[in-house]
């Protein structure tokens, strides 16, 4: 019968013997005794006061769980300490000094051994730590600091093999070690390849207590809700939480951290009243890019904190993807990456004209071709393929839509958790004829980072233009509207809610819609296309044809033959095509 694997939340421990190769090498028959020896009189006795238990020996090395993290780590003190005492008198050569390591976290249990990343971890903490010291994470820091009456010293963050995040890690040293191994000042961290940002616990300007709790469930969730955009890198909380309280300088973070950016706000209440402040900085120079403020009541404080959420993190994620366009276009040929290269495709695939496309193509294939694995180059790379029909006017038996639908495979396949790739997949099903499938993807794309609003919009997309669910498709363009109100590419949010509102018969509004979109800097010829057909649904046949002439100065093919080419395209419903072509018409478009 195979045995069901279990899952645990423990302290681990990993420790080895410094030097151990060299002392066998010196007195094979004496070091096998002596570790015998510290073991029966010393070592197993603690580990069994402490209510742990041996997972396992690897020749020099231990690896141990306990229940209780203290235990783990005073039984680890206690034993260094007792080490410490049994070499005194013994020749320096000969003694027998232990590394350990600590970490707290979830395990696999597999009869008697265990498994997983928090192993791992504990593993590389052993490794890292110096002769006779204690290394423990910043997890176990946070269990530990108010419950021993130990000191630890802060090594800051490291960077270790096979574990994605970094680690802060504090040592625990006897006092002659203290000064016999000085820890030099952390190098910075490097600076990942993609957009890293560090979210600092908002402060409680209150005196109450309760809006620290308050405070600190913001911030949490703001580093929750960020972390959803795969397309950079967050600081975990146990790191950004060691600057609590503190006055530091965000230069000083950028480097302690390894990030570019820092996200710092404060709470004040004031009768029922309270007041969020946020600023986002930039780590190498300090410059405030962006800042705002929040109020509300104290009714719920749940629904406040979503809220808050909500609208910083709206704020943030648009400019982070400015910033760093921005970044790769002032950078040369040569010293471009692929994060770069994926960055200057964007900035060509936002501005949504023939020529501009093809050079996302580019750029996108480019970035691909640089590093196979990125997830985000590989989506982007498909959708701006699907996007050639509509923008650029190749036809539709010219695309190659197995390439296009193979190339989102690949996205998913890289990162099935990157919602983008989800989204690219959903589009470019509605492209092959699937809208099924498609609402299927966008709906994960969704479920994955509830933050994105062009996931909502294509949704409603493929609701409207496929299904032609338009009632339907309406919720969906609301909410990309609140949640990318600075997307480059809100004007197609805009332009196909207009569209809707104009098939409801909801002429004004639909005006009002498509106004929005072509104020949108760069928007495409569509946004002007659609304006028109609202206007000439709703009887002012001047304003329709002043639009039209915007939109054939964007698109200079434009005519009936060519909007039905991109409608067949994109398999737009039969009653959406006849309904805009009979509005065309009005405007004065040729056939």
């Amino acid at each position: 019968m195979v045995e069901e694997t279990q899952r645990r939340l423990s302290a681990i421990v990993s420790a080895d013997v410094v030097g151990y190769s060299r002392l066998m090498s010196v007195d094979e028959t004496g070091t096998l005794t002596a570790l015998r020896t510290h073991r029966t009189e010393l070592i197993d006795n603690k580990i069994a006061e402490h209510g742990g238990r041996i997972v396992k020996t690897m020749g020099d090395g231990l690896l141990l769980e306990f229940p209780s993290v203290v235990e783990a780590t005073q039984c680890m003190i206690e034993i260094q300490q007792g080490m410490a005492e049994r070499n005194e008198g013994i020749d320096e050569a000969r003694r027998m000094t232990f590394r350990i390591g600590v970490n707290l976290g979830d395990i696999i249990v597999e009869g008697e051994d265990i498994l997983g990343d928090s192993v791992n971890v504990a593993a590389r903490l052993q490794e890292f730590a110096e002769p006779g010291a204690v290394a423990i994470s910043s997890r176990v820091h946070d269990d530990v600091r108010d419950r021993l009456d130990t000191p630890f010293v802060d090594s800051g963050d490291q960077f270790f093999k096979n574990i994605a995040r970094p680690i802060r890690v504090w040592q625990w040293m006897p006092v002659p070690l203290v000064t016999a191994y000085p820890l030099a000042a952390a190098a910075p961290l490097p600076l990942p390849s993609k957009p890293s940002i560090a979210v600092l616990p908002f402060d409680n300007m209150s005196g109450d207590p309760e809006q620290g709790y308050f405070a600190d469930g913001v911030t949490e969730d703001i580093i929750t809700a960020l972390s959803k955009f795969r397309w950079f890198f967050v600081t975990a909380r146990n790191s950004t939480y060691t600057y609590k309280g503190q006055a530091v300088d965000v230069k000083q973070i950028g480097r302690e951290l390894g990030v570019k950016y820092v996200l710092e706000g404060s709470v004040r209440k004031a009768g029922n009243r309270v007041r969020i402040t946020a600023q986002f900085i930039a780590c190498e120079n300090g410059n405030h890019l962006w800042a705002d403020r929040y109020d509300g009541e104290l009714e719920d404080l749940f629904d406040l904190q979503d809220q808050i959420t909500e609208s910083i993190v709206r704020e943030i994620e648009p400019e982070l993807g400015r910033l760093e366009r921005q970044s790769a276009k002032r950078k040369t040929a040569r010293n471009l990456t692929a994060w770069d290269l994926c960055m200057r495709g964007l900035d060509h695939f936002y501005k949504a004209d023939t020529v501009n496309i093809q050079k996302a193509i580019a750029a996108f294939a480019e970035a691909v071709d640089q590093d196979p694995d990125f997830a985000l180059a590989r989506a982007y790379h498909a959708l701006s393929l699907q996007a050639v029909t509509y923008i650029a006017g190749v036809k539709a038996h010219e695309v190659d839509v197995p390439e296009m639908l193979a190339e989102a495979h690949r996205a998913v396949a890289c990162d099935p958790n990157e919602a983008i790739a989800h989204l690219a997949l959903g589009r470019c099903l509605q492209f092959a004829g699937d809208p099924e499938g498609s609402v299927w993807e966008l709906q994960k794309a969704v479920e994955l980072n509830p933050n994105l609003g062009a996931a909502y919009w294509s949704l409603g997309q493929t609701l409207q233009m496929a299904l032609y669910r338009v009632d339907e498709a309406q919720q969906h363009f609301d909410r990309a509207i609140r949640l990318s109100p600075k997307d480059p590419a809100r004007w197609n949010y805009w332009m196909l809610k207009g569209s809707a509102q104009r098939m409801l018969g909801r002429y004004q509004e639909a005006v009002e819609c498509c106004q929005q979109a072509v104020h949108v800097p760069g928007c495409g010829f569509l946004a002007f296309m659609h304006l028109a057909a609202a206007q000439a649904a709703g009887g002012d046949i001047d304003a329709a044809s002043k639009a039209l002439d915007q939109a054939i100065d964007i698109r200079p093919d434009l005519s009936i033959s060519t909007v039905t080419e991109i409608f067949t395209a994109i398999r737009a419903h039969s009653e959406i095509l006849k309904s805009v072509l009979c509005d065309l018409r009005k405007a004065g478009l040729q056939e």
